[in-house]
């Protein structure tokens, strides 16, 4: 009879390899180094292979070692979806659940809804990680997440999705500035305007020019925001204009700055938000709880 690997030991190594670094690998198992040491020359005496190559300085993972990695990420994942059924059998709204929110959501969204979903949830013990759209989605893709509330569109075949809300977009800018004394602005409008926007990797990048039909358009060059906060305090410095999805302006971005925030106006003024999670989970019933709890909240 073949002995198998233990998922303990194909943890340890997927960390690893994500790694390439015992010390980090062993923080993100939670275990010391000496014990992650172990398990991964454990794994490699059931296996029969050298997965890693080990010196002073640096690990690498064999091509092997490599190879079953990417294989372990399909078994954790299939292993987490199992007890996720068995916790959703016992009690959907109870054990703890992994949620990722983008940094163009969650600041704005998380003071808001935490209090209420503590209340009307209180045996769901909610973990939260905040990252960009695509590390979210890889992520959620090996089972180190359960779900993510994200801005869509986004590319996402592989998993569920239940849209929460809409969230609309406003062009924000100096109080001086011609759009500060406008009911709406026209996507149009915007070709000629110096847009500040966040950097290549955040999803609101691409749903603004989305919306403005501005790919080919005029923009700030010189500046990339790492923050809605940094691209609103540009805005009022006079460095050019942004757009601000209306969470952040509801939860007071704005307050205190000498800026305008005025309605884009369109058919694509807006992005939409959505609770994302693998189709395989056995949780459904909770995600769908959730996903309902949060429309209730953003559109109250």
């Amino acid at each position: 009879m073949k002995i198998l690997p233990t998922f303990r030991q194909l943890r340890f190594l997927v960390a690893v390899v994500d790694h390439c670094h015992f010390g980090k690998a062993a923080e993100t198992c939670l275990v010391g180094q000496s014990t992650l040491s172990a398990g991964i020359q454990e794994l490699e005496q059931v296996l029969g292979v050298r997965l890693l190559e080990r010196t002073r300085r640096s690990v690498v993972p064999t091509p092997i070692g490599r190879d079953i990695a990417e294989r372990a990420k399909s078994l954790l994942k299939g292993g987490e979806d199992l007890v996720d059924a068995a916790l959703s059998a016992q009690d959907p709204m109870a054990g703890p659940l992994h949620l990722g929110l983008i940094p163009t959501i969650g600041p704005f969204l998380l003071p808001r809804i935490m209090p209420p979903l503590r209340e009307a949830f209180p045996d769901l013990k909610f973990y939260l990680r905040e990252d960009q759209t695509g590390a979210l989605v890889s992520r959620l893709q090996d089972g180190a997440i359960d779900a993510a509330v994200l801005a869509l569109p986004y590319p996402l075949d592989d998993f569920e999705t239940i849209e929460i809300a809409q969230d609309r977009f406003f062009v924000v800018t100096p109080t001086d500035h011609p759009f500060a004394a406008r009911e709406s602005v026209r996507p149009s409008e915007m070709a000629s305007e110096d847009l500040l926007l966040l950097e290549d990797g955040h999803c609101l990048r691409d749903h603004a020019l989305s919306a403005c039909a501005l790919e080919a358009a005029r923009r700030n060059h010189t500046f990339q925001g790492t923050s809605l906060h940094t691209l609103v305090q540009m805005a009022a410095s006079g460095l050019g204009i942004t757009l601000l999805p209306q969470m952040a302006v509801d939860a007071g971005l704005l307050r205190g700055l000498a800026v305008a925030s005025t309605p884009l106006s369109g058919e694509l003024n807006f992005r939409r938000i959505g609770l994302v999670f693998r189709p395989t989970s056995g949780r459904r019933e909770t995600y769908t709880r959730l996903a309902d709890a949060l429309r209730a909240q953003l559109a109250a």
